[in-house]
């Protein structure tokens, strides 16, 4: 336990300094972390006898960032659709096609590498809305913003999680996927995550000046980002577990003594990425 705590403090250390840093050094930081995250996954469906496709979910991550800054994010939609394509083609076209290794190696793709791309745009924020002379702060702020809530939410749900469970928890979860979970825990986990979301539009509130709390979400929309993103980052938890159960598997690596593999430590994350990339999309005014 104590090794387990030393190391995520360590990663909290590592995760405020690059919040801190401009936004490209969070966005190449957050692309090899999820680079780790799917050779993690790939090894780990290697090691279960699949015949993996694994070229196109590299092409599609390598061209992602640049075809985004040069053309738009609308670009991630045929990028993706061309890397299933040229999977199914070499599937289809082996001596002995098997339908469980195509779908095996469209998983990588879009579980982690797909939601890992969604969290990567959120450092994308137009800078020209942040240059305005109406608003002095820097352009980045809002990343931040958006980026904290990404990580807090579905890390402070499985730390509470982890905290009620232990000391409350008696009805099964899940069983069938992760039969150490319970449903107190999850309840716990989901007022964590909607704690974490209050918590930081109380320092948004406190740290930003006017023109940023404008682009800033309104306040109600922190504890319901709270509620459905920590039940989403616990889904992204119990579908990892799921994807470990079928490889036989208790961690996907021993990256981080104590916390396993990197996609371990993000599995939750990423599904609460895509949450947040939805959100910025369809709800923020940039």
């Amino acid at each position: 336990m104590r090794q387990r705590v030393l190391t995520g403090a360590m990663l909290i250390i590592l995760l405020v300094v690059l919040l801190w840093l401009p936004g490209w050094c969070m966005a190449t930081a957050t692309m090899i972390c999820i680079a780790f995250a799917v050779r993690e996954e790939m090894m780990a469906l290697e090691k279960a006898g699949h015949r993996l496709v694994v070229w196109p979910t590299w092409a599609a991550m390598i061209l992602s960032i640049p075809l985004t800054i040069l053309l738009s994010q609308k670009v991630m939609i045929p990028l993706v659709g061309a890397a299933l394509l040229a999977m199914t083609v070499q599937v289809m076209f082996r001596e002995k096609p098997e339908l469980t290794d195509l779908t095996m190696s469209m998983l990588p793709l879009l579980t982690v590498a797909l939601p890992g791309l969604a969290l990567v745009t959120l450092n994308m924020v137009d800078p020209y809305v942040w240059r305005s002379p109406s608003n002095p702060e820097p352009w980045h702020a809002v990343e931040v913003v958006l980026l904290t809530l990404t990580f807090t939410i579905p890390l402070m749900g499985d730390m509470m999680a982890l905290f009620v469970g232990k000391a409350f928890g008696k009805r099964k979860f899940c069983p069938a996927v992760s039969p150490k979970k319970t449903l107190e825990g999850s309840l716990g986990g989901l007022a964590g995550s909607v704690i974490a979301a209050v918590i930081i539009f109380l320092l948004s509130q406190w740290l930003c000046n006017k023109a940023t709390l404008d682009l800033l979400p309104a306040w109600w929309h922190y504890p319901l980002l709270g509620l459905v993103g920590g039940f989403c980052g616990q889904m992204g938890d119990l579908f990892a577990s799921l994807v470990k159960r079928h490889c036989g598997l208790k961690d996907y690596s021993n990256l981080f003594p104590g916390h396993g593999g990197m996609l371990d430590r993000l599995d939750s994350v990423l599904f609460m990425a895509v949450l947040m990339y939805c959100y910025r999309l369809f709800f923020l005014p940039y």
